[in-house]
């Protein structure tokens, strides 16, 4: 950790230890009883390490116990990582977030939106890179919705990076209508992977290898990557779901045929927090302060239609800003933070925040595909938070 990091006793850096000690009995008692393999917690405050440590199995069935560098599939959390990326080049003057998507993907242009009765009309204004950036563009995740537009998505996009090649998903997505108008709606969906798809066109290389010398390099994130680079160390979730009894598994991240900007990255905590020290040390050389101020910010027009972002189990009271939630209130009903703090989990279980006020950045890495995820979540919130002295 000491390119970034320097280790501080938790009391330095306002951190209550004995209530810190709260969490390992907390996760203790979570894998005895067989609701979570393992996890690994990090902390950060003021710019130093205050808590890193590693809990139960990576691989029960192995018997192989979880280190602090495991690997976890972070899905969603990738999306604040491409969103820096396309920053980057924005940064450098070859990216404009207020351009029509196909300034940059020509298949994108003259866009219609889905009516009810089945028609569609032309849009009243084109999809732009920001709307991509924070879900209002009218590309939603089909599996989300239950209309015959969100049908539509299902059939053509399928599981995206392990069913298409990138330009197979931009050629599908497409030849379908918009849900809404842009900017009308925020709707979780595929305007990160299109983003990811956007930097290679402009880059002529695979996202991947752009993300590796353009981000991970400077920041001395060593073990991010796309795919699995090491089995052995990969966490393992349980075989079945603690809530459910059924059947759980992870993606097959070998079968990805291209590098998804909105879900496709293997990291870990130690990564994570280098990376989460961008959004709190205004930009940490990587990118400039006024960018990292501006992605932060709650990016979502007045009289834009929140009701899915609010939607119990994502984030209520909270606007969005380039690929994270934005917190508006010290109370949001769910658990303690401050207003300005950004988050966005992982669907495999992973989560994170980062909260410029506090000057903390938290990253929660467990494979848990599982609804119970959602109370881990709170849970390790809590237990973060009222260790704040």
């Amino acid at each position: 950790m000491d390119e970034v990091f320097e280790w501080a006793d938790p009391h330095e850096v306002g951190l209550d230890a004995a209530r810190l000690a709260r969490i390992g009995r907390f996760l203790g008692e979570e894998i005895a009883a067989d609701r979570m393999p393992g996890a690994v917690l990090g902390i950060v405050r003021d710019g130093r390490l205050a808590f890193l440590e590693a809990f139960g199995h990576r691989d029960r069935a192995r018997g192989l116990p979880m280190t602090t560098d495991s690997l976890f599939w972070i899905a969603s959390m990738t999306k604040p990582i491409t969103a820096v990326g396309a920053l980057l080049l924005h940064e450098q003057g070859r990216l404009v977030l207020d351009a029509p998507v196909d300034t940059y993907l020509p298949e994108f242009a003259n866009r219609l939106v889905a009516g009810a009765d089945g028609t569609s009309r032309p849009a009243v204004r084109q999809p732009t890179l920001v709307d991509l950036l924070r879900h209002t563009a009218g590309l939603p995740e089909g599996l989300l919705g239950d209309t015959a537009t969100h049908r539509l998505y299902v059939e053509a996009v399928g599981d995206g990076m392990t069913d298409l090649t990138g330009q197979e998903f931009i050629s599908r997505l497409a030849a379908l209508p918009l849900l809404h108008e842009p900017g009308a709606l925020w709707h979780y969906g595929w305007g990160l992977d299109l983003v990811g798809l956007i930097i290679e066109s402009l880059t002529g290389e695979r996202l991947g290898d752009y993300l590796r010398h353009a981000v991970f390099a400077p920041l001395g994130m060593k073990d991010t990557t796309f795919g699995v680079p090491d089995k052995d160390r990969f966490a393992q979730p349980l075989p079945l779901d603690p809530l459910t009894g059924e059947h759980q598994s992870l993606p097959d991240l070998g079968r990805a045929r291209f590098d998804s900007g909105g879900a496709g990255l293997v990291s870990t905590v130690p990564d994570y927090l280098r990376f989460l020290r961008v959004l709190l040390d205004k930009g940490h050389g990587l990118l400039g302060r006024k960018t990292v101020e501006f992605m932060l910010a709650d990016q979502l027009e007045p009289g834009t239609d929140l009701t899915r972002l609010h939607k119990p189990g994502w984030n209520p009271r909270h606007g969005f800003g380039l690929a994270l939630a934005v917190r508006r209130e010290v109370g949001d009903g769910v658990s303690a933070g401050s207003p300005g703090e950004v988050t966005w989990p992982g669907a495999a279980g992973t989560t994170w925040w980062a909260d410029p006020a506090e000057d903390l950045g938290v990253a929660f890495f467990t494979h848990t595909p599982s609804a119970i995820q959602g109370r881990y979540w709170q849970q390790i919130r809590a237990l973060v938070q009222q260790a704040l002295r």
